[in-house]
């Protein structure tokens, strides 16, 4: 064999051997799609929609709602609807016994969608992205310099053995070597190259940047924040009623998306210091309703939390009135200790309480069967420092602190996401680390899920400054 025949036979191995090699370095695309999960108070239910992932269009879609402890059986009808269009229809029927419900509407297409649930006289509407199966440009590079690379080497070992001018076989060969160049390359800067926008999340959502992201993708670093919202507040019939608009053009906001399953969380608190934390029902864009029956008459702060598509979390207060109600205010709630809460028994303690340092605030359950809610082991509500305990729905809407502190679940070795509201298997210690920025009283609301049902536990605090004065 001549030399030049060595040379094109050692050069056409070679690739080869720097193709078996380089075929582990490609990365596969990221999944497409997840389960959407979103807590929505329809009528007096209070319920959490579980829009399961589906990876092929036309198919079937696949809904649960999750039910809580006191929700009235029944049968709430779903539309899945594109563009103001219905596309498909199908019922949920509750029954009396908490637990997940299943339900299927049928979509067609990648892209913007809106699930329909009417239950009652109210119908809410969830907006959600049906992905497509996006083929990255890295990935496109990879896989097609892989197989022309391999249809390269098979034309070089051909020409190689057959050719009595064996130096054509380096024309192939040199092609495969370039062919594996750029497989490689694209392999190995996957890692660095960013992703497009997310749509539904970053951009709204349409079906061409949904089916095709990286050709209408913007360059790294733009700011996709949208401006705070306008809170407004009133109430309709028995319903609250809030109209979130943009405090730029004062348009309707209708670009919230899903934050801590939900897409507005909204803390209601009574003149006597009950709480409650409700999930408003999208009804039209910009505008959305709740439930609520007053307990007693009077001025109660109502706290709105949402994120604006491609902005961050945001905090919206307003107060609401309520005259000529017939009730009678809630008991005052103690400080740390034990106390007994819809039959539960619980155990409040703290660490050492001073401000500008970390409290760590733990609510001691009977059993370790608790559920997660909204993605979390526990929620942690904290209004204050409080002036006054009179007229307490006036004076928490002005207090100079609000916030949502998470208890988050254990991790688990291998478990990506949360369970559902199925897996009762968490617990008994429920534990809340916050730092109460100024002295004074606080009031503070602990939650947690256990047998289908949220248990809110009261404390009241009293938080001291730091010894000579500091901070």
């Amino acid at each position: 064999m001549g030399t030049t025949k060595r040379t094109a036979l050692l050069m056409v191995l070679c690739a080869l051997g720097i193709a078996l090699g380089g075929g582990t370095a490609h990365a596969d695309g990221a999944p497409v799609g997840a389960d959407i999960q979103v807590a929505q108070t329809l009528g007096a239910r209070e319920l959490t929609v579980i829009i399961r992932r589906i990876d092929v269009t036309p198919g079937d879609l696949h809904v649960d709602i999750a039910t809580h402890a006191g929700t009235a059986p029944g049968t709430l009808r779903l539309a899945a609807a594109a563009d103001g269009v219905v596309f498909s229809r199908g019922d949920v029927v509750l029954g009396a016994t908490p637990g997940l419900y299943p339900g299927t509407v049928g979509v067609d297409h990648a892209g913007p969608w809106e699930l329909r649930l009417a239950g009652g006289t109210t119908t809410a509407t969830i907006p959600f992205v049906v992905p497509a199966r996006v083929v990255p440009p890295w990935e496109k590079a990879a896989y097609g310099g892989f197989v022309a690379a391999g249809a390269f080497l098979l034309i070089a070992l051909v020409v190689a053995v057959r050719s009595r001018r064996t130096a054509y076989a380096l024309l192939p060969a040199g092609g495969m070597v370039a062919a594996l160049a750029v497989a490689v390359t694209g392999a190995l800067l996957s890692t660095s190259t960013p992703p497009p926008p997310a749509p539904g999340v970053q951009l709204d959502a349409t079906v061409d940047n949904v089916t095709d992201p990286y050709a209408l993708s913007r360059l790294p670093g733009t700011d996709y924040s949208r401006p705070p919202v306008n809170l407004s507040v009133g109430t309709q019939g028995k319903s609250l009623a809030l109209d979130f608009t943009d405090g730029s053009t004062g348009r309707p906001a209708d670009d919230l998306v899903i934050h801590d399953d939900a897409l507005v969380h909204l803390i209601v608190v009574s003149p006597s210091g009950r709480l409650w934390h409700l999930h408003p029902v999208r009804v039209a864009p910009g505008e959305y309703r709740v439930d609520f029956t007053p307990p007693e008459p009077g001025t109660y702060a109502v706290a709105a939390e949402l994120e604006r598509r491609g902005g961050g979390v945001q905090l919206a207060r307003s107060t609401v009135d309520f005259e000529g109600v017939t009730g009678s205010s809630a008991e005052v709630p103690t400080g740390p200790g034990k106390r007994v809460v819809d039959g539960v028994p619980i155990d409040v303690t703290t660490t050492t309480v001073q401000a500008g340092t970390s409290v760590t605030v733990t609510a001691h359950f009977p059993t370790g069967d608790l559920q997660p809610w909204l993605g979390m082991l526990g929620h942690l509500i904290v209004v204050g420092p409080l002036p006054s305990e009179n007229d307490l729905g006036a004076v928490a809407a002005t207090a100079p602190t609000w916030a949502h502190a998470h208890a988050m679940p254990p991790y688990v070795p291998g478990l990506t996401g949360v369970p559902d509201e199925t897996v009762a298997a968490y617990g008994p210690n429920v534990p809340f680390t916050f730092t109460f920025p100024a002295p004074g009283r606080y009031r503070l609301w602990l939650q947690a899920e256990r047998g289908w049902s949220v248990l809110t536990v009261p404390v009241v605090l009293d938080v001291p400054a730091v010894p000579g004065g500091g901070q």
